[in-house]
């Protein structure tokens, strides 16, 4: 049985440069403001690509070099960000449009954790990979989901960005943060 003290909270994503960095927080804060909804807060705005997972804290390096590794292995790419999506009844997000690099890069991402790392994205296993950047989640109120989704449905959002790095996020207990960022290669023309 592992000794959870000795284990510590990771997970892998994209985190937007500026400005949708930025863009991204001032909407989590408004959710936080009109709707009650802070829990998207204890994370950078973000693009998930493996799901939170245990490891043990004293091998941290031994996670960061082999995805340090696998990230320089890998071509930079172009995401792009359009308007607001929902899973009723709590999440509303910007939306990733469909992406073949993207999806590449998880899938591959996912592969080589499950290998060298014997980790499984186990909330995953029912569901396909729906990337999505998150601005209101688990506590948004059944009855605020309405109002928050009647305001922001028919809203445009319209930002591209090159994914150059990923991030390694862990928990420190109250909320997440970047660990280290992983460099993708250039593409090469």
């Amino acid at each position: 049985m592992k000794n959870q003290t000795d284990y510590q909270r990771y997970f892998l994503a994209i985190i937007p440069p500026e400005p949708i960095f930025s863009e991204a927080h001032q909407l989590k804060e408004y959710f936080k403001e009109q709707y009650n909804s802070k829990a998207s807060l204890n994370s950078p705005p973000h693009i998930t690509l493996h799901m939170p997972f245990l490891w043990k804290e004293k091998k941290e390096n031994v996670l960061l070099e082999k995805l340090k590794t696998f990230s320089l292995a890998q071509s930079a790419f172009g995401l792009h960000l359009q308007n607001y999506k929902a899973f009723p009844p709590r999440v509303i997000y910007i939306d990733v449009l469909p992406n073949q690099s993207l999806f590449l890069f998880q899938k591959k991402l996912e592969r080589f954790c499950k290998v060298e790392f014997q980790l499984f994205n186990a909330n995953r296993l029912d569901q396909a990979y729906h990337p999505h950047l998150t601005l209101a989640f688990r506590d948004l109120k059944k009855d605020q989901f309405p109002l928050a989704w009647r305001e922001f449905e028919s809203k445009k959002y319209d930002q591209s960005f090159t994914v150059k790095e990923m991030a390694v996020l862990k928990h420190d207990g109250t909320a997440w943060k970047v660990l280290s960022m992983c460099g993708l290669k250039e593409p090469t023309l």
